[in-house]
């Protein structure tokens, strides 16, 4: 395992987790709990993050094989959410509509703010690039920065306020941005390559 590839992996997911751009909704939904319940529903939000992160990891290049996707396609197609998220991010644009406005509050901060569609696709291409071990290593220092942020919230936001955290979050929109675009060229690229090359072999045996 490359600690170098962890590392940059580590502060790859963790933009895309993005644990400031929850905290106001994290505040909103633990307004008026004490210390010990908002602490629990920091732990769960965490918790069934990392589960639905690390499934993802196990069996979605096996998801993909089912529904036959190829990584090529997956990238393009990965690319757009990440970059739809990113538009999200630095615009403050609500795109996505949680359905479930009246469900258990660390439940929305587990899913979809934290594994969201683009937590999700990153998580299946990032395994695929640099291998299961190292992802799950990431993820789960990843999860840790974030399951820290969140127990630190209120602090958080009365040090440095909403608006600077706004700045950061808007900041982090441009890198998951360019992220994005990466994967569109990357996975547009190799799927051109593989067909041409297919396309040349069919024209040779003819």
């Amino acid at each position: 395992m490359d600690i170098a590839s962890v590392a940059s992996l580590t502060v790859s997911l963790f933009f895309i987790l993005n644990p400031f751009a929850s905290l106001p909704l994290f505040m909103s939904v633990t307004k008026g709990l004490d210390e010990r319940v908002r602490d629990s529903y920091a732990n769960k939000a965490v918790l069934v993050a990392a589960v639905l992160l690390l499934v993802f990891v196990f069996v979605g290049s096996d998801l993909m094989g089912l529904f036959g996707v190829t990584m090529d396609s997956f990238r393009v197609a990965g690319g757009i959410v990440l970059l739809m998220m990113a538009i999200e991010l630095v615009f403050g644009l609500k795109l996505a509509k949680l359905d479930d406005e009246d469900g258990a509050a660390w439940a929305i901060i587990a899913s979809p703010i934290l594994t969201g569609p683009g937590m999700i696709t990153a998580a299946v291409l990032f395994a695929n690039q640099y291998g299961m071990d190292t992802v799950i290593a990431a993820s789960i220092l990843a999860l840790f920065l974030t399951w820290c942020i969140l127990r630190q919230s209120d602090r958080i936001l009365h040090l440095v306020g909403e608006q600077a955290i706004g700045m950061v979050t808007k900041v982090i929109g441009l890198l998951i941005a360019a992220m994005a675009i990466e994967n569109v060229f990357a996975g547009s690229l190799g799927w051109f390559e593989a067909h041409t090359t297919a396309m040349t072999l069919l024209i040779s045996i003819l």
